[in-house]
């Protein structure tokens, strides 16, 4: 369900593995509740990763760091990228998604032309195959599926994700690849590769992310047009 990366005093990173749910459902823990039973101690969670998608999460061990990280969050000084891989060609190699974020029919989300509470969300894509192309992905907000409903809006859904697409895989392509945050003073950077998906383990796709986008938060990225 998950591997434990970090465990620090007052929180700890784990690397989910998809298709593993967040909360637990049906009696079935999820993945914060099988954390606890492993490690022995309360978790209290301050963001969460959708069932399909894997990757990065902090974890508070207290109350007390839980409202600091909540805070951080709120504040926007936890960044957070993402790897993807989708299905067909945008207009732009790299740019923004903006729009303010609706419910749908079916549990789904959709973006808007109006812009009162957007989402925001930066990108670079490169092509690794006939038909898909890897994105580098940057939240600047944290909506309730933001990215999956961001890419979908420009009509290249993520490759899996059959709740915006229409294309069935052996996963949903969405990994949180890299957190950057600065915690009591102390600066903290975790990266975790993918390395569940036939196409995450593609040798192009390792090689893009290895020569690209190895170092996320250094790269410039695109200003708005």
């Amino acid at each position: 369900m998950y591997q434990l990366l970090s465990e620090q005093p007052d929180f700890i990173v784990i690397n989910k593995a998809p298709h593993v749910h967040f909360h637990s459902q049906d009696g079935n823990a999820g993945v914060i509740a099988q954390a606890e039973a492993d490690l022995g101690y309360k978790l209290y969670p301050v963001h969460r990763l959708d069932t399909p998608t894997s990757g990065l999460l902090i974890v508070a061990r207290s109350p007390q760091a839980a409202n600091v990280f909540t805070q951080m969050f709120t504040a926007h000084q936890v960044q957070k990228y993402y790897l993807a891989i989708a299905l067909g060609k945008p207009k732009k190699k790299q740019g923004w998604i903006v729009g303010d974020m609706a419910k749908s029919r079916r549990s789904m989300y959709k973006l808007l032309r109006t812009t009162e509470n957007p989402a925001m969300t930066q990108f670079f894509c490169m092509g690794i195959s006939e038909g898909k192309r890897a994105y580098l992905l940057k939240p600047l907000s944290g909506k309730t599926h933001q990215l999956r409903v961001a890419l979908a809006s420009i009509g290249v859904p993520i490759l899996g994700d059959t709740l915006y697409g229409k294309d069935a895989s052996d996963r949903c392509y969405l990994h949180a690849y890299s957190l950057y945050f600065n915690y009591l003073g102390q600066q903290y950077a975790f990266q975790q590769l993918p390395t569940q998906g036939e196409w995450f383990v593609d040798t192009l796709f390792m090689t893009i992310v290895a020569e690209q986008w190895q170092q996320p938060d250094s790269l410039a990225w695109p200003t708005k047009s």
